[in-house]
């Protein structure tokens, strides 16, 4: 197949050794902490305010920047637009590496007159005289400088007031510079490049208990039609099956779930239909806003209650009194308890409660170095791409700038995050700007995806630095293609006597209490994660610049669940993986009855008759092989973080009908109604079937992780339980052990709790290979 990556060493991370200070400031480069997980860039900056006093006749000013070969120009002012004289704020970076020239020159000109006539005046500086800022020293005051003619003469009116000083990344205009390799870059298109933080709404599940109707006005025979309720919240839109009471008084007792952002300014829209899916109409409508419905932080009850239904034709009294209206019977509550799912469990980066009372401090801070990307793709012509990064954890995306025409980009942009929870995962992916040219953006054009990273916090030492390069594994139409290198810097670190509290989320509750008291199920949380998905896209589209709909379905894996002949197959190699030692050892069994090697045979022999005579130790002896195993493969332990598996995804073995299969949108746009059908109900049953052996798989792992290592913390503490465990059952005897397991497993389901035992928290908490597929 096209495409491949044959060699398997490049698919996985290598260690980097960039030139960070990491905390060790010296005496000739102080930086602040904040950025000692990159390497330090230092940047002219020049920042141009505003003019005063321009000679006539100027009427279209505007200010160009030249040093050597870099050029840019600041917005077009109109003397009729307000406020006249100019202010344009506006800060250009160079790169210091890249400067070329000693002098830097500011040219105000007048775009109604034509070239080369449009010059005004200038003001120039000597790049060894710009002085240099470190944060967090205050900004550079800005000053008038007085024009001057192209001989150098001072002009008679006309300033500009401006600041010119050396900076680092570290520096608060950096997000909202235009910078140096964007000089083909204008107009709008400028701030499509700049690196912003975004932040996802609060969001909290909205439960509508759909109960029933009273004294509805039917239009139609009842017996004709159908009686349902639709539900809408903005633009979402749910409804309830159809009623089995076909009359005035139908009855539904349904859930409906929807995700409400705070600060809850829509309205909940309830209308009570009569026909059909396709022809409806509405006998009555009650419109609720969300400020007044009740918040729900436990799983105490919510009281139903009765709403008059808006008819129309309906005949009021002088005091604006309805004389009659229809009943409308609902329980309706704001579930602040959840966690609002918006990415895939496995490798979520967020398990808190909606409601912010019931936050738990932060145990630490996670802190990303985005460094540079190596040997990228072309994805556009003449060897051009425009790459950018986001990351996300938790609510947080992170968007880099987009360094343009570069194969080999340099961002050194680093952020930080509060963690909640060790069980957590940071997802990183590259992209290319497709909004950068005015055409493209004319024709809808999307950014394309050229890789991701996911990388689970407790996988991570504490404190420790993470330097490494990760290959950019994309999946294709035409195949699996590696699309160049990430380097990133990775630091996970808590204070040292926060460390039992780190250890103390293995034995609680993945999810919060609400998930186990109340369950929803598994379609109505694959409803509610797209809803969030898409009330997510909504919210972070409004802002400058917006982030894309492919962005963020791509960050959040949307379509994660979606049937796939490949994550099929790379299920199923999961557990052929998983069960490939118990073929070993009946083949060891075998070998052992043929007497393949008699001394073994022998030993085994003498064996199972000290198991015959003393069966004491084999508790003991059990677990004590276990330590052996966690101890052996100590040695062994991952040195790198995990990263996408290419050869475990199947990505280049898949054959382009499964591919097509993959990459066709859900329902299925193949012709043919009957076959579509037919196609996609084989996707659902295949969806479903992929799911369980996910799970299965998963299972397997995380018990099989319990001893790797891929975890230290959870490792250590298997490996303490299992020494107290040994020393438990060398005194305690095993018949005592056996009873006590067994009356524990069988008692009364009053002695039972709601939520999950110790041992399904700690295992629920480690991690697998799920994350690890492509």
């Amino acid at each position: 197949m096209a495409n491949q990556m044959s060699n398997q060493n490049d698919n996985g991370p290598k260690e980097t050794s960039p030139n960070i200070t990491a905390g060790l400031p010296t005496e000739n480069d102080i930086l602040t902490r904040r950025y000692d997980l990159v390497e330090q860039l230092q940047f002219l900056y020049v920042r141009v305010l505003k003019a005063r006093h321009l000679p006539p006749p100027v009427t279209h000013p505007y200010i160009e920047v030249n040093l050597g070969n870099y050029k840019g120009t600041t917005r077009f002012f109109h003397n009729n637009i307000t406020p006249f004289p100019p202010v344009w704020n506006q800060v250009f970076a160079f790169e210091k590496d890249r400067i070329q020239d000693l002098n830097l020159e500011l040219v105000l000109k007048d775009n109604a007159l034509p070239q080369p006539h449009s010059f005004v005046g200038r003001v120039r500086f000597l790049i060894s005289d710009v002085p240099k800022r470190v944060p967090p020293e205050s900004p550079l005051a800005p000053q008038w400088y007085k024009l001057e003619d192209q001989s150098g003469a001072l002009l008679e009116t006309g300033d500009l007031m401006l600041a010119v000083w050396m900076g680092s990344q570290a520096d608060e205009f950096f997000p909202q510079a235009w910078f140096s390799d964007a000089t083909s870059i204008s107009g709008h298109a400028v701030a499509l490049t700049r690196s912003k933080i975004y932040i996802s709404p609060t969001m909290w599940y909205l439960r509508v208990n759909v109960i029933q109707a009273q004294d509805l006005l039917l239009r139609f025979h009842p017996q004709s039609s159908e009686l349902f309720v639709q539900v809408d919240l903005g633009h979402l839109r749910l409804r309830t099956s159809f009623s089995k009471k076909k009359d005035p008084n139908p009855m539904w007792n349904e859930d409906l779930m929807f995700v409400a952002q705070e600060p809850f300014n829509e309205s909940l829209v309830i209308s009570v239909e009569q026909g059909s899916l396709g022809e409806h109409v509405s006998l009555g409508k009650c419109v609720i806003p969300l400020k007044n419905v009740d918040k729900r932080l436990d799983g105490g009850g919510v009281s139903s209650r009765w709403y008059n239904l808006d008819m129309p034709g309906i005949i009021e009294t002088a005091q604006d009194q309805v004389k009659f209206a229809s009943k409308f019977n609902a329980r309706i509550s704001l579930d602040g308890a959840y966690h609002v799912l918006d990415e895939p469990t496995e490798y979520s980066s967020d398990f808190r409660a909606s409601a912010k009372k019931l936050w738990k401090p932060s145990i630490g801070v996670l802190e990303l170095g985005i460094l540079k990307a190596s040997g990228l793709e072309p994805m556009k012509k003449e060897t051009r791409t425009h790459a950018y990064c986001v990351a996300k954890y938790g609510p947080k995306w992170v968007r880099t700038r987009t360094v343009v025409d570069s194969l080999s980009p340099v961002w050194n942009e680093q952020y930080i995050w509060e963690v909640y929870d060790p069980f957590t995962v940071i997802t990183i992916a590259v992209f290319n700007n497709n909004h950068l040219d005015a055409q493209d953006r004319a024709r809808g054009a999307m950014d394309t995806l050229m890789g991701k990273i996911r990388i689970r916090l407790s996988t991570l030492d504490r404190s420790k630095i993470y330097t490494h390069s990760y290959p950019l594994i994309c999946l294709q139409p035409s195949g699996v293609k590696k699309m160049g290198e990430i380097h990133l810097a990775l630091r996970f670190s808590w204070p040292f006597w926060s460390s039992l509290n780190v250890y103390q989320f293995y034995i609680v509750p993945l999810f919060p209490r609400q998930h186990y008291v109340l369950p929803l199920s598994s379609v109505q949380l694959d409803n509610l994660r797209n809803q969030t998905a898409y009330v997510t896209w909504l919210r972070l589209s409004k802002a400058e610049p917006p982030l894309a709909k492919e962005v963020v379905y791509n960050i959040m894996d949307v379509r994660s669940d979606t049937w796939s002949m490949r994550k099929g197959q790379a299920n199923l190699k999961r557990v052929k993986n998983l069960v490939g030692w118990l073929v070993s050892l009946w083949k060891w069994l075998e070998d052992i009855q043929y007497w393949k090697n008699p001394i073994t045979t022998c030993l085994f022999h003498f064996l199972c008759i000290l198991v015959l005579v003393i069966p004491e130790p084999i508790l003991p002896l059990g677990i004590l092989y276990l330590v052996f195993v966690g101890l052996k493969n100590f040695f062994k332990r991952p040195r790198h973080p995990p990263h996408i598996d290419a050869d475990l995804s199947c990505a280049d073995t898949t054959n382009p009908e499964d591919l097509e299969e993959e990459f066709d949108l859900f329902p299925s746009q193949f012709g043919g109604q009957g076959l579509r059908k037919r196609y996609d109900r084989l996707r659902g049953i295949g969806g479903s079937a992929q799911r369980m052996a996910n799970d299965l798989a998963t299972i397997g792992e995380r018990l099989k992780c319990l001893s790797s290592w891929r975890d230290p913390r959870a490792t250590t503490l298997f490996l303490i339980f299992c020494c107290v465990s040994f020393l438990v059952t060398v005194t305690v005897p095993a018949q005592l052990i056996i009873f006590i397991w067994i009356t524990f497993c069988l008692r009364h389901p009053r002695f039972r709790g709601v939520l999950p035992s110790i041992p399904q928290n700690f295992l629920k908490r480690m991690p697998s290979k799920h994350a690890l597929i492509l």
